[in-house]
């Protein structure tokens, strides 16, 4: 009979490991739209799980998107559940679960996640203005929901480096935070200061127990009307970008420029965002040996 996931295990490792002095990398995939066709999406399920199976083999976190700026995925969880196996580890693999649900459905998702032995949940309130509306008005209060009904799951939440430190710090540091962990909004070597003064602010605050992923964009191209809407998202410096590709900059140098001046600021662990889902794997080790910060 296959081996049943142990999620106390799953659990303290993954904790642990952020806690550690080890450094952290994930790839944030997105699961395929929920508008796909059925053989387009099994296709994108596919290539999704060889990313999935591929990355965690190599020890690298793969964080899982829910309805990403604002547009309906496929159940992240359901689909890691039917095709992943029993025996594939799951102390490396986190879903993401936004409030644009029920309830209901949201409690549900974090039993689910908890029995088959997925080790966390990162909890977002998700886009406002796209999409179903929120169950709840802060993440913060579905964290404090999620872990009343499954006190066991670690829980990521969410931080702001481009607004004000002393603020964010705050809300990091509250008991209502309701989190073991947190990831930020996406940073860039191009706008460093704010992410110092963060940093700064949150060592100030006794922050150093509750550990930060900071967020990394892996820019493809400088194309001018692909950045502005990024920028709806996301603090895009596009102007620096657009200089950067032109002076001869390729995507993966321009990646791995962002990682080496935050690991410079003394962040250690980072998630990559918009990673090609064909050779996931290849792009995120040419991105890390380019940074010296190989796995």
């Amino acid at each position: 009979m296959p081996r049943r996931p142990d999620p106390v295990r799953n659990s303290m490792s993954f904790l642990s490991t952020l806690q550690s002095a080890q450094t952290v990398f994930a790839a944030e995939l997105r699961p395929p739209r929920a508008e796909l066709g059925s053989l387009e999406g099994m296709d994108a399920w596919i290539d999704t799980y060889h990313a999935v199976r591929t990355l965690t083999k190599q020890n690298v976190a793969v964080f899982l998107t829910d309805s990403a700026v604002g547009l309906q995925e496929e159940n992240n969880l359901r689909h890691l559940v039917s095709n992943l196996g029993p025996d594939m580890p799951r102390d490396r693999i986190v879903p993401f679960l936004t409030t644009k649900h029920s309830l209901d459905f949201c409690l549900s998702y974090a039993e689910q996640a908890w029995q088959h032995g997925f080790p966390a949940l990162v909890v977002l309130g998700g886009d406002q203005s796209l999409g179903r509306p929120r169950c709840v008005k802060h993440a913060w209060e579905l964290r404090r929901e999620i872990k009343a009904h499954e006190p066991r799951l670690t829980l990521g939440g969410w931080a702001n480096p481009y607004r004000d430190p002393e603020r964010q710090a705050a809300y990091l540091a509250d008991t209502s935070f309701t989190a073991e962990f947190y990831l930020t909004q996406i940073v860039s070597h191009l706008d460093v200061n704010p992410v110092a003064k963060f940093m700064a602010e949150a060592r100030r605050s006794g922050l150093d127990h509750v550990p930060g992923m900071f967020g990394v964009f892996y820019y493809r191209s400088a194309n001018r009307r692909t950045l502005e809407i990024l920028s709806q998202f996301l603090p895009v410096p596009a102007e620096s970008l657009i200089a950067e590709f032109a002076a001869g900059a390729t995507p993966v140098e321009v990646c791995a420029r962002t990682i080496r001046a935050m690991m410079d600021l003394g962040v250690r662990h980072f998630y990559i965002s918009n990673l090609p889902i064909i050779g996931t794997s290849a792009t995120l080790n040419k991105i890390l040996t380019r940074a010296g910060a190989l796995v």
